[in-house]
């Protein structure tokens, strides 16, 4: 069996899972650096079983991911998984469909539009980029002056994908949040993650600590997997007086902290999902 690794950097996580991919026999892995790949379109039979997808690049993931399929290679995740997960509009979207919880999103297009956005929700608000990880850009605005101040910068300095404004109703997050695991039909694991900051990601320093898979948070993990396309995801929820709440799901989940913290083999079980939906044992 081939497997093909699509990578950028070779982080922890990636490591982890070569290390799980080389701990099984008559399983061949084929390292795809997405900085060097190139593809001609309309090839077919490009040799691999499966495609895992590890690459840091969003752009770069999503469209490998939808080249490698139109080649007839099964991918993990799939494509549309990608589009969906790494667009926060897009998610939300697909979640409010669901009928799963989430806090409360509004989008605007222009600046003056937003900030009417942000006055009608009542502050504080959250401003996201459409795209974008590891708590990176994230604005916490408390007041006008700071909402017109932002908005300006994000107008005039910002890129495409800031052009559109992603607000998200604040939480109160006593500090931290949770992050679960699924792979295929199961939420394997969980991780409060800790922090003073009210930006709780573990790549902003947030610690993480073992979190007991709750039967709420095994129904939910699932619902919002289900919702963006199934897979291989990680569901950020936060905890409310009324119940959790899905905040995000990513479709490049990382786990490097979470390993040790819950005794769960994560990468392991990411490789052997990878082998059944190889062999056709399991869908993607």
């Amino acid at each position: 069996m081939k497997i093909g690794f699509l990578h950028s950097l070779l982080r922890k996580d990636e490591k982890l899972l070569l290390e799980a991919c080389g701990s099984r026999r008559n399983l061949e892995v084929v390292r795809i650096d997405d900085r060097k790949l190139t593809f001609d379109i309309g090839t077919k039979r490009l040799g691999f079983d499966v495609v895992l997808e590890r690459s840091i690049n969003h752009s770069r993931a999503l469209h490998a991911l939808k080249l490698f399929e139109s080649a007839g290679v099964k991918c993990i995740n799939e494509s549309q998984v990608a589009l969906v997960c790494g667009d926060k509009l897009l998610t939300s979207d697909a979640l409010q469909k669901a009928g799963i919880p989430q806090p409360r999103v509004k989008v605007a297009f222009t600046e003056a539009s937003a900030l009417q956005a942000i006055e009608e929700m009542g502050y504080p608000v959250v401003l996201k980029p459409a795209v974008g990880s590891w708590g990176r850009l994230l604005s916490k605005v408390n007041d006008r002056d700071a909402a017109e101040s932002i908005l300006e910068h994000k107008t005039v300095l910002g890129t495409y994908h800031h052009s559109i404004f992603y607000i998200q109703e604040y939480i109160e997050k006593r500090d931290r949040d949770i992050r679960s695991f699924v792979i295929g039909d199961e939420c394997v694991a969980a991780v409060y993650r800790t922090s003073d900051h009210w930006i709780t990601n573990t790549a902003r320093g947030a610690v993480a600590s073992k979190c007991e898979v709750t039967d709420e948070i095994q129904r939910l993990s699932m619902a919002a997997a289900k919702a963006v396309g199934g897979g291989i995801v990680a569901v950020d929820l936060f905890e409310t007086d009324n119940g959790l709440l899905v905040n995000e799901v990513n479709y490049t989940m990382e786990f490097k902290n979470s390993v040790e913290t819950t005794g769960v083999n994560i990468p392991g079980l990411i490789v052997d999902y990878a082998v059944a939906v190889a062999r056709g044992t399991r869908h993607v």
